[in-house]
């Protein structure tokens, strides 16, 4: 991977791209996930590459769902294996929650090097090598595992899988999502739609559980209950209206 010095005004930016490319060399991340990534980090452009109140609150909803839960499941793929596994492992341990393994481009290949990702970066167990459940998609993606996203009463989706999302809203599981786009069907769809960069967002659920599992039970429930995500989603447009107000006045004669 390439040297990039800290002080680089895009660093951070610059380090996903390198993360995600060194994920395609290494056989893990498909050659579709580069296109994603720019998709996305264009987005981020536009809310200012921050993590904004709405999706800050979003976070904290995400992560009251997943500490109520009795079978929760973080679902990963290659961009995500690239960008922050040791996050995702964090998350997971901080919640109780599964890792499981779900891929559109799926081969053998890339299950073993994602799954030897994530469990050298820390994870004990991660499923879906070895799926015995489908969802009702036509796609690699409905291979899942029955003790996993298939039985799960909540699963984080991290980054854009529309029709997924919508398949395991219809079988009533609480669907959150990490999509930088808030007009997506993904964000469209989700019980919870996190519009935040996916470093950024998994980063400060951890921070989020660590505290909140000190919570009492019926303070959680009440932050799931209140959440209202087409609130969420207009508040994100808004703010995405409000910095591009903010550049253009900056930029006027």
């Amino acid at each position: 991977m390439t040297d990039i010095p800290p002080d680089h005004p895009r660093y951070e930016s610059l380090l996903a791209r390198e993360k995600v490319a060194a994920g395609v060399k290494m056989g893990f991340t498909s050659i579709q996930g580069l296109i994603a990534q720019g998709r996305g980090e264009s987005f981020d452009y536009l809310l200012g590459e921050r993590s904004t109140e709405s999706a800050l609150y979003a976070e904290r909803a995400a992560v009251a769902a997943l500490l109520l839960a009795e079978n929760p499941v973080i679902s990963v793929n290659g961009n995500v294996a690239a960008l922050a596994p040791e996050k995702v492992v964090a998350l997971a341990d901080l919640t109780g929650a599964k890792i499981e393994v779900n891929l559109f481009h799926r081969t053998e290949t890339r299950m073993h090097l994602i799954i030897e990702q994530l469990k050298a970066c820390g994870a004990s167990e991660v499923l879906g090598k070895n799926p015995d459940a489908s969802l009702d998609l036509s796609h690699d993606r409905r291979l899942v595992e029955s003790r996993g996203i298939y039985s799960a009463d909540v699963v984080l989706v991290p980054l854009e899988d529309g029709d997924r999302c919508e398949k395991l809203v219809e079988m009533e599981k609480i669907v959150i999502t990490i999509d930088l786009n808030p007009l997506s069907r993904t964000s469209r769809m989700a019980t919870i739609s996190i519009v935040d960069n996916l470093t950024r967002a998994l980063g400060n659920m951890a921070k989020f559980a660590g505290e909140m599992r000190k919570e009492r039970k019926d303070e959680l429930v009440n932050l799931i209950t209140s959440y209202d995500n087409k609130k969420v989603l207009s508040e994100a447009i808004s703010e995405i209206q409000e910095h591009l107000k903010n550049l253009a006045a900056e930029v006027e004669y």
